[in-house]
């Protein structure tokens, strides 16, 4: 072994224990979070083996009576709206040309493709002859929501695949591949919108054809508006969840000043949804059925206070939206009351209706998780391989939230004269100071 000055020294093997790469790689793999998701694919994959050997009787807990469980209500009807934040930046950035959201576009667009990935896969689980998943494609029935659903959930994939494909030839480095992807951003994202528009109002109108088995709460006409501003909100919420993870797991600074808005859009769609929703109770005469209160009554109680009204609130308030931690936690909160809203149309409502009980199979619980570690690696590795996050700022913007940092470290130990926390201070002495520094 050679040493820093050229002189040759002899190598020392320690004894006793594994090479320090192989305890750092063990390490690695025995970090909580890498083992439970090792857990949920091992449980995930042999679930899967018993669905398509068992079958959906053998294997889950849906019937007859209740054909629909959580693999459509939440890995398909929350996995569709949660990636809704794909399309809304796409239409803001390259149709609306509010440049200052751009560093959101790409990581909503990847976060949207996975999730529609997984619904795909979802859906495979569900299906009681997924091999013939590729029949709407082709056996058409015009009359039927289904098949609308069908084709515009298949086309909206592949131009979310077309518009990551820039990501990939970006890191190809193959420049003419990029430059046409490049072009045809415009003409993708108009299609895209228009797509979207159409399946997510689409999977409300699903439930219209059944007025009789869905409960006067949650059953209504303007299902399909409530669908598509429910996925809005959400899809804005988990712009700010996604933003914050990847600071975390990347070692990004947080784009506050460009997650405010999306946190002040995602209020103001939630109380548009919360608007729309109370109308339409009212003018049907549907809250009297929220009395004697009930377990229906209780989900629904939870879902429009704890998860709109009291999220939609704390999104509006500007001192929330200040705070990085505080609108991470509401927009937590926005996204869980939208997936209580969902489950509670595709199973609530359906189990107070028809009276029959309706509790998932930890076969499917196990499948729904491995579908959630696959979409959680998936970008995880695209994070690191592909350029995903763009310029947030230019570099004063970056010097002006180092130095932020730093002033604010010096304060929490209160005093001006201690010097500043490690990370931030060797951070700040790579780039100057701002003139102005943030106080």
């Amino acid at each position: 072994m050679t040493r820093w000055d050229g002189n040759e020294v002899a190598a020392r093997k320690p004894q006793g224990s594994a090479p320090p790469r192989s305890r750092a790689m063990l390490r690695a793999l025995l970090q909580p979070w890498r083992v439970l998701g090792l857990i949920c694919l091992s449980a995930g994959l042999y679930s899967g083996v018993l669905r398509f050997t068992r079958g959906l009787a053998g294997s889950t807990h849906l019937s007859d009576a209740f054909p629909w469980g959580l693999w459509i209500g939440f890995d398909v009807l929350c996995g569709v709206g949660l990636a809704a934040g794909g399309f809304t930046l796409s239409a803001m950035v390259y149709v609306f040309r509010l440049e200052r959201y751009k560093a959101l576009a790409r990581p909503a667009v990847l976060t949207a493709f996975i999730g529609y990935l997984l619904v795909i896969g979802g859906l495979m689980f569900d299906l009681g002859r997924p091999w013939n998943i590729w029949h709407p494609l082709v056996m058409w029935n015009p009359h039927s929501v289904m098949f609308e659903v069908a084709w515009c959930v298949t086309l909206y994939t592949i131009v979310l695949a077309a518009e990551v494909s820039a990501m990939v030839f970006e890191r190809l480095r193959w420049p003419r591949a990029t430059r046409i992807a490049h072009l045809l951003t415009f003409p993708l994202t108009i299609m895209a919108v228009l797509l979207s528009m159409l399946h997510q109002s689409s999977l409300g109108s699903l439930f219209l054809i059944m007025p009789g088995r869905l409960h006067p709460l949650w059953y209504s006409m303007l299902l399909p508006v409530l669908f598509f501003t429910s996925a809005v909100a959400a899809g804005l919420a988990m712009v700010i969840v996604e933003s914050n993870l990847s600071a975390r797991a990347f070692g990004r600074y947080i784009e506050m000043e460009v997650l405010r808005g999306a946190a002040r859009g995602a209020a103001v769609m939630a109380g548009v949804f919360l608007s729309i929703r109370f109308l339409d109770l009212i003018y049907r005469g549907a809250l009297r059925s929220l009395w004697p209160l009930n377990r229906a009554g209780v989900f629904f109680l939870v879902e429009v206070i704890v998860g709109f009204l009291v999220p939609m609130i704390l999104l509006a308030s500007p001192r929330i939206r200040g705070n990085a931690r505080w609108m991470y936690r509401s927009a937590q909160l926005l996204i869980l009351g939208f997936i209580v809203y969902r489950l509670d149309v595709s199973i609530t409502g359906f189990e107070a209706m028809s009276g029959v009980t309706y509790v998932p199979a930890w076969t499917e619980v196990a499948i729904t998780l491995m579908l959630i570690t696959i979409g959680v690696t998936l970008f995880n590795l695209a994070g690191r391989f592909l350029p995903v996050f763009e310029a947030a700022a230019d570099e004063q913007q970056q010097r002006e939230w180092l130095w932020a940092q730093e002033i604010a470290w010096q304060r929490h130990v209160g005093a001006a004269a201690v010097p500043a926390s490690p990370p931030v201070a060797a951070s700040a002495a790579a780039l100057a100071r701002p003139e102005t520094p943030m106080v």
